[in-house]
């Protein structure tokens, strides 16, 4: 298993990054999202990798940050999205909004994504919110289909998100409670992601 490669970036096009590391280039399938994270040819580039195996080929795909990586893998677990839906939905949208869609079973912000019909969206905010509820963190029973909340229903849903990015539902409630809770859900994931970035939950 690749966990991740680092490099020159020598080459970069639509959906796709290589990454010369040792003499040889990696070429990784990336996310619009990642892409414009990337620096120019020639610079050093990092990307955290999953690999993909097929009948006729081993596909790398890469990402600028571990919180992507951890969405593609949950998108890529739903039955009917392959690598390419997944990408096209990172391509889209941010990791962020992906875990609020879904914990706020907003199905309708998935169909932005080339791809993605109403039907597969509907699944994929179901069975996402279906393992988490797994893992035991709060399901946001009362949101609507909409995925309109009300203010004291963002702490939950937002923990809820950062559990379908991979967080453990302890961890995701401890990173939510250092903000206000009547923020938007995506800024509370956004400012969560930010202090686990930097190294401060439990400073």
């Amino acid at each position: 298993m690749i966990y991740s490669v680092k490099g020159t970036l020598c080459h970069m096009e639509p959906g796709l990054a290589v990454i010369e590391c040792g003499g040889v280039g990696f070429k990784c399938f990336t996310s619009m999202n990642t892409q414009r994270t990337l620096p120019q040819i020639g610079e050093q580039a990092k990307l955290f990798t999953v690999l993909n195996v097929r009948e006729d080929a081993l596909d790398l795909f890469g990402f600028s940050t571990q919180t992507e990586l951890s969405c593609y893998k949950m998108l890529t677990g739903v039955s009917g999205v392959g690598p390419k839906v997944g990408l096209a939905i990172l391509s889209e949208l941010t990791p962020e909004q992906v875990a609020a869609a879904v914990a706020t079973g907003d199905s309708k912000t998935l169909t932005r994504a080339s791809g993605v019909g109403p039907k597969l969206a509907q699944r994929i905010c179901l069975e996402l919110r279906d393992r988490v509820r797994d893992l035991g963190a709060p399901a946001s029973a009362a949101v609507p289909a909409a995925g309109v909340i009300s203010a004291s229903s963002h702490a939950a849903a937002a923990v809820e998100a950062l559990s379908v990015l991979g967080y453990s539902p302890s961890d995701a409630a401890a990173l939510v409670a250092q903000f206000d809770s009547a923020l938007p859900v995506e800024e509370l994931i956004r400012r969560s992601l930010r202090t686990i970035d930097t190294g401060k939950l439990g400073g």
